[in-house]
């Protein structure tokens, strides 16, 4: 993935997420962008159409400056994904954790069932990628992983099939994405 920043937008080239507005490459402009997390891991941008679009590490610095620039908003916000996908990790999670997870997922309007129903879909993509593959992630899996996951070639296309049309996935994922507490 390479990003370029203009004066007046921002250019992907080679976004890697079928579904993407900006897939295989495309532009934002400041007015489509609702606010930006560049301090962020993996740093973001958040489209008005509640779209999340991920921006190189190195790129941090520019990011910032493109958004100060054009007055866009620095939002840090909780990644549903990452405690959806908590259960995949390289890591035991205790009982305590786990419920703090849950609660927050509850807060952010999931039910117990919803929870279960979206691991249990995702269980064989994530094992898949973070086991057989060997990423081997302790620490975090969020959104990009979970895309990452789902385009992987070390992970079998088979299982990648299993999350069915990329495009509808791509929707299904941001959609979850922007709910959260």
């Amino acid at each position: 993935m390479e990003v370029r920043f203009a004066e007046d937008h921002i250019r992907f080239l080679g976004y890697d997420f079928p579904g993407a507005s900006v897939y295989p490459s495309g532009m934002v402009a400041p007015a489509g962008i609702r606010d930006a997390d560049w301090k962020a891991i993996r740093p973001e941008v958040r489209t008005v159409l509640g779209e999340t679009l991920f921006i190189p590490r190195e790129r941090k610095p520019d990011l910032e400056a493109f958004c100060h620039r054009h007055g866009i908003a620095s939002v840090s916000r909780p990644d549903t994904w990452g405690d959806l996908l908590e259960p995949f990790l390289d890591t035991q999670i205790g009982a305590a954790e786990e419920r703090a997870t849950i609660d927050r997922l509850r807060k952010a309007g999931f039910t117990l069932r919803e929870i279960a129903g979206i691991r249990r879909r995702l269980a064989p993509l994530m094992l898949a990628y973070n086991f057989d593959a060997m990423v081997w992630e302790w620490v975090h899996l969020g959104l990009f992983d979970l895309l990452t996951a789902a385009g992987a070639p070390v992970v079998a296309a088979g299982l990648r099939a299993t999350v069915g049309d990329p495009a509808a996935f791509y929707e299904w994922a941001m959609a979850i994405a922007e709910r959260h507490r």
